[in-house]
């Protein structure tokens, strides 16, 4: 069954923007629990912008779901990685003046870095994932180095169905789908776990769940944006609600 890791970042976001000791990322991660998440995610950046380095240690002393932790292929975070043991670990690009990440990682023009990284966080115990875009040759080049999970980078759908009013049926919208969906079976046809995350919200989320194959979807923001008015449970066990109805709706493709 598909499941969901809720990324907690912008809880510490707002906990920074008064460079105080609340709202707690610990006691989100509990409510997102609570709330029916499957796992945790925070990305710990290299300018600490809002996740800081004890809130992942507390996070995996803490917390009894599983932890993936979004991070920049640098040696700094694989030894911080390596140190705390996250179950996962997804590395991700990395821009100081982004306000979030804004595309895949580029495997095909580093393969020799990202596989000893890979190698490093595998011997470590840790599941390896890499964020990429839909792109048929970051797929092969992520088997290539040794991946174990692959997270489709899904924003590109989620600007069509915004800016093409939220229309499903929207040729553009049902193109960048089914560039998802490909990319999304070449993972599963190389031995590989297939994710997808980036922009998912309440109205766009369905058709993504309702991907053949599709095992895991990570979701933030809009978790986030919606507990402000109806608390963190109650917006997590509604987004696990869609997602579970639109996998259903494709019966035997979530059972692995």
């Amino acid at each position: 069954m598909i499941e969901l890791g809720v990324n907690i970042d912008h809880v510490a976001t707002l906990r920074q923007a008064r460079r105080s000791y609340e709202p707690d990322p610990v006691w989100a991660a509990v409510e997102a629990h609570l709330g029916g998440a499957d796992g945790i995610t925070v990305h710990l950046r290299e300018d600490r912008r809002h996740i800081q380095d004890q809130d992942v240690r507390r996070l995996r002393e803490l917390t009894h779901i599983k932890l993936n932790l979004e991070m920049a292929a640098t040696a700094e975070m694989v030894g911080i990685a390596c140190d705390i043991k996250p179950e996962m670990a997804m590395l991700v690009p990395e821009g100081r003046q982004e306000v979030t990440t804004e595309g895949g990682l580029n495997i095909v023009g580093n393969e020799t870095e990202l596989r000893d990284v890979i190698s490093r966080l595998r011997d470590a115990g840790i599941m390896t994932s890499v964020f990429i875009d839909a792109d048929l040759a970051q797929v092969e080049a992520a088997a290539r180095i040794g991946a174990r999970v692959c997270e489709i980078h899904t924003g590109p759908y989620a600007h069509a169905f915004h800016a093409k009013g939220r229309d499903a049926r929207s040729p553009a919208v049902l193109e960048e789908l089914n560039r998802i969906r490909v990319a999304g079976h070449a993972i599963v046809d190389l031995g590989m776990r297939f994710n997808a995350g980036h922009a998912l919200n309440y109205f766009n989320v369905q058709p993504v769940a309702a991907l053949p194959e599709v095992r895991e979807l990570h979701i933030g923001h809009a978790i986030v944006s919606r507990a402000v008015f109806m608390g963190l449970r109650g917006a997590v066990a509604e987004m696990k609600r869609l997602m579970r109805e639109a996998a259903l709706r494709a019966p035997g493709q979530h059972t692995a």
